[in-house]
């Protein structure tokens, strides 16, 4: 019973309790209750001494500083028993887009990684020109949609100088060489602030260069711009205001890879990497009406990445089309050995591979709640129908195997351990934000989830990542509205399967974005980004750009 009353000391943090710090038998009782526990009173007499002992050693542990990159010695991993994993990888061969520069400058903000690398690599225009063009544009519009925290001019020009140099020497490094793009703010970068978007860390300097950072240095793309997040990586609120839908300013764009969506969806960059521990790509991608790829938990290192919650984050692209998307994931995958959740499995991908033969499902249960039939959620279905597919009805594995809210107790534990400092010594009244539903609230409340209740549910999810792979794997991928997707986002990002979404038009009342979510085999993001390349190519709504920043 001792372990159970391993978190009882947070009834008599100074912030509840300032003028006694001693427990009392009473305290028990009534704590008890808050754990639906019950004890007989010998059985509190019994175990009072050892709450006591176990606070001084609480207090204890506290005079020991964590920093947040320090991990759990437990590691969440993707990978199931029995699964067969294909290690080779094999040569992608990319097409070749023969483009020439638009007659339009401001064109060349929506042009795909692929025309831009012809452009490139044919001197049409040298990395340089471009950067300075990109940059120009985050200059005009990074305030006016508030998605920028930090310009990176001196590291961009600095490698824009070195990609001319080496194509001028011969040396092509790939379709990325030369190529601007954004990270999220939680990136580390030496010599760079990494702010986390919160007001406590603006001037926080980390003496490290992220993994994803060193993977895109070494295919030889060019660091921009530093993008907002919501702060500590929730919702699209940061210290210096709310991040924009570039459809519409009246609106936020959703989080917490708020800028690099925003950005991205408006031309200031041809793309942005983001992250997501509970739908921080896949919201910010949809609403904003870019394309997101949210990889199997562990496919990218996130070392030199804030951490949130060590079982939960993933690092992914958002991009204007699935194939920028492939690109760019097929050179930031792997791990350098940091991140012990991480793996270096293959990408095959094989671009405009045909999907004919390929068994894609729609989630049955999430659709048929859909009553309006003419919503984009029932188009995008029609639209596969058109290309000869037939899609096969499922209900997606929801009711039946998530029979508790195992997310909230899993992101609730994880992320208030990283940020106990912040609780403790009242640093999260510094934040922005302090509603119910913001970070200072929901780090307090996980303080009453006993660590008994914490590994259980980590257990119940261990089930669940079995039971729901066992339907996901008959499918090639199932498809998910992006809104309304009953608890398919909170599921997936708990069994770490990859998730693809893409825009699908705009709603009738808003006039914003819409999406829908290609759901895929575990570590197979290779045939997931085919059959949502094959979507886009039958659709116009990746083409679709805002006209402001046009």
């Amino acid at each position: 019973m001792k372990v159970i009353f391993a978190l009882l000391f947070v009834i008599i943090t100074p912030r509840l309790i300032a003028q006694d710090m001693s427990i009392q038998k009473t305290d028990l009782i009534s704590t008890s209750k808050i754990f639906d526990l019950q004890f007989s009173p010998k059985e509190i007499d019994t175990l009072y001494s050892d709450v006591k002992d176990n606070l001084m050693n609480y207090k204890a542990m506290h005079q020991l500083s964590l920093n947040n990159n320090v991990p759990l010695s437990m590691w969440q991993t993707a990978i199931l028993p029995n699964m067969i994993l294909n290690k080779k990888q094999n040569p992608i061969q990319w097409k070749t887009t023969i483009t020439e520069l638009p007659t339009n400058n401001n064109d060349l903000a929506f042009y795909s990684i692929e025309q831009l690398a012809y452009l490139i690599q044919h001197k049409k225009i040298s990395s340089l020109k471009l950067t300075q063009f990109f940059i120009e544009r985050i200059k005009k519009w990074g305030d006016t949609l508030q998605c920028v925290i930090s310009l990176q001019e001196d590291i961009a020009y600095e490698q824009a100088k070195k990609a001319d140099e080496e194509m001028a020497a011969g040396k092509y490094r790939g379709l990325l060489h030369g190529i601007p793009y954004g990270l999220k703010d939680l990136f580390a970068i030496k010599g760079t602030k990494t702010t986390w978007g919160a007001a406590p860390y603006k001037n926080q300097v980390i003496d490290e260069d992220a993994f994803v950072y060193l993977q895109l240095k070494k295919a030889g793309a060019v660091l921009v711009a530093k993008f907002t997040l919501g702060a500590l990586a929730m919702g699209d609120y940061w210290y210096g205001g709310r991040t924009k839908n570039p459809w519409n300013l009246n609106y936020g764009s959703s989080g917490s890879s708020a800028g690099s969506a925003s950005a991205t969806v408006a031309g200031l960059v041809p793309f942005a990497i983001g992250t997501e521990t509970w739908g921080s790509i896949v919201s910010p991608s949809t609403t904003c009406g870019a394309t997101g790829l949210r990889p199997t938990f562990g496919s990218v290192s996130r070392s030199g990445a804030m951490a949130l919650s060590y079982s939960l984050d993933k690092v992914g692209p958002i991009c204007r089309s699935v194939a920028d998307a492939a690109i760019v994931f097929s050179y930031i995958h792997g791990t350098d050995g940091k991140d012990l959740s991480a793996v270096n499995l293959p990408f095959n991908y094989t671009p405009q591979k045909s999907i004919k033969q390929l068994k894609i499902a729609y989630a049955k249960n999430y659709f048929d709640k859909i009553k309006d039939t003419s919503r984009n959620e029932w188009k995008a279905l029609e639209a596969f129908k058109k290309m000869g597919i037939q899609l096969i009805p499922v209900n997606f594995p929801d009711s039946g195997v998530y029979q508790f809210n195992i997310m909230d107790i899993v992101i609730g534990v994880e992320c208030a351990a990283q940020f106990d400092d912040m609780t403790r010594n009242n640093i999260d009244d510094e934040l922005t934000r302090q509603t119910k539903n913001d970070w200072p609230n929901q780090f307090r409340t996980a303080r009453f989830i006993p660590a008994v209740e914490y590994v259980n549910a980590q257990r119940h999810r261990y089930l669940l990542m079995q039971k729901v792979n066992e339907v996901i794997q008959q499918f090639d991928a199932i498809i998910c509205p992006s809104r309304g997707d009953g608890n398919q986002s909170a599921i997936t990002n708990l069994t770490g399967h990859p998730v693809v979404c893409v825009p699908t038009g705009f709603d009738k009342k808003l006039n914003l974005p819409t999406g829908i979510s290609f759901v895929g085999k575990l570590f197979d993001e290779a045939t997931l980004l085919n059959i949502a390349d094959a979507f886009q190519k039958a659709t116009p709504w990746d083409e679709a750009h805002p006209n402001k920043f046009k």
